[in-house]
């Protein structure tokens, strides 16, 4: 039987030098469960340092990285820094990690291998437990843990592929996919988790479930499109990575996937405006993206997590987004969509 729990609603923001404070408190403020901070060194500032600072202005709020990579950073000092987080919070930090993007692009260096990747999570995962580990005959723990008080911090993978799914759901507390809006794609990727999830004797209780979504909250449908653009192509590309088949996609979407990726050009990563996000017919992105006014969002949201999901990590418009239509967006998300999402209702209040 699937488990009875509250929707967790997240927003996706990046950790801005000198507005973590402010990022947070809003965000508290405005009904969020928590926040989902970028990490990518070259573009943004620390998702940690950020997080620390705003947990000590929070009281509830969660914290989680949407995604760290175990490839920048190696896996004792990744464990330290969200052990951090997770003391000076008070046991509000998550582990959102995947294979590395743009992060490693900017050292000029490709996504991790999937080998490599499950390798430094199984480390990271071992060093958050207190576990020791073997490196090269030499045993490696996090000895300081010892005086720590707060709970393991949860590990949360973001996973586009078949491989990444299955291994995420037999090792790790969390998996948030980041396979599109289409409930028939996120069903797919809900039934290969669950099936790798019980073969490893694992039950429902183990595994939380959730989805990383691009949202476009206006009444003008062309307006709601274009303001993320830039992100559902670069989630788009992340089922086009090396490695990557497209798996759970039609044979449309697929050529879709592929095109973004054989154009992707991480310079302009997130950016409305580039090449690779003009390629996405409409049809695509009503479908690998929400879009719409609020009823029409909270429908589509509601709809994604009656499969199971406990948790959506919304990603709203992108930096070089209409500033006018994105103020819409902000507003009717706050006042009427996530107040729709509370109440399990697609009507929103008026």
């Amino acid at each position: 039987m699937m488990k009875a729990v509250r929707l967790e609603l997240f927003t996706q923001s990046i950790p801005e030098t000198g507005h973590a404070e402010r990022l947070a408190l809003r965000a508290e403020a405005g009904g969020w469960d928590g926040i989902s901070l970028t990490d990518s060194q070259n573009l943004v500032g620390d998702p940690f340092v950020a997080m620390a600072l705003g947990a000590k202005v929070t009281e509830h709020l969660q914290f989680m990285t949407g995604v760290t990579n175990p490839a920048t950073r190696h896996p004792a000092a990744l464990a330290t820094a969200i052990a951090t987080v997770q003391e000076v919070s008070g046991g509000r930090a998550v582990l959102g990690i995947g294979r590395g993007d743009t992060a490693l692009f900017h050292l000029g260096r490709p996504p991790m291998p999937t080998e490599d990747f499950f390798a430094r999570i199984r480390e990271v995962h071992a060093y958050l437990g207190g576990e020791t580990i073997d490196l090269r005959g030499h045993p490696s723990r996090l000895r300081w843990l010892d005086r720590a008080s707060q709970p393991t911090v949860p590990v949360d993978i973001a996973a586009s592929g078949p491989k990444v799914i299955a291994f995420a759901a037999r090792t790790v507390e969390r998996v948030t996919f980041a396979v599109g809006a289409d409930p028939q794609r996120l069903s797919w990727a809900l039934d290969l988790a669950r099936t790798a999830m019980r073969d490893a004797g694992r039950s429902d209780a183990d595994v939380s479930f959730g989805a990383y979504v691009n949202v476009g909250c206006h009444p003008d449908l062309t307006a709601a499109r274009n303001l993320i653009r830039g992100t559902i192509a670069a989630f788009a590309h992340f089922s086009a990575m090396p490695g990557s088949t497209g798996a759970g996609l039609s044979a449309s979407d697929r050529e879709v996937v592929a095109e973004v990726g054989r154009r992707y050009d991480s310079n302009r990563h997130l950016s409305n405006a580039a090449d690779h996000s003009t390629v996405l017919p409409d049809a695509f992105v009503e479908r690998f993206a929400v879009v719409g006014d609020a009823n029409v969002c909270a429908r589509r949201l509601l709809e994604l997590s009656s499969l199971g999901l406990e948790r959506l990590v919304i990603t709203g418009p992108t930096i070089d987004a209409d500033p006018t239509n994105a103020r819409v967006h902000h507003q009717l998300v706050g006042n009427e969509l996530l107040p729709a999402l509370r109440s399990g209702s697609a009507e929103p209040r008026r």
